[in-house]
């Protein structure tokens, strides 16, 4: 189903959502505080990166407003937050008729070649082209 709301196309937060979860490590760490809060200790556990390293990667997901941090006696935990993430998801869905056109199309092609007679080339391919390449 398509969605009806506008797309902002200039949206800064968008942007620093995505930029956040181009990191390997950060969705990692999302993923972790999707399961509850954790600790920067208990954050870094996993990684064999330095402790600075993980809290700039934190640094960049609080901006990003995918993460904020409570206070809990003596620790700092830090919590997923899901706005940002849903507006995400909102934008993608947004585009989701273009790659579903893209698979159907897709879809279609190994009956196509399955149609051909044998020894012709495929639509759009001759022999010359395939030794060039």
């Amino acid at each position: 189903m398509q969605s009806t709301r506008p797309v902002k196309l200039a949206d800064p937060r968008l942007d620093l959502t995505f930029a956040a979860l181009a990191d390997p490590t950060r969705r990692a760490i999302l993923a972790r505080l999707a399961s509850g809060e954790a600790s920067v200790m208990e954050l870094a556990e996993p990684f064999t990166i330095s402790q600075p390293a993980i809290s700039k990667h934190l640094k960049v997901l609080e901006r990003a407003g995918l993460i904020a941090w409570g206070k809990d006696a003596q620790r700092r935990p830090r919590r997923l937050t899901a706005k940002p993430l849903a507006s995400a998801s909102e934008w993608l869905e947004a585009y989701r008729h273009c790659w579903e056109r893209s698979v159907v199309r897709l879809d279609a092609v190994p009956e196509e070649l399955q149609a051909e007679p044998a020894g012709r080339e495929p639509k759009g391919r001759t022999r010359e082209k395939r030794k060039r390449k």
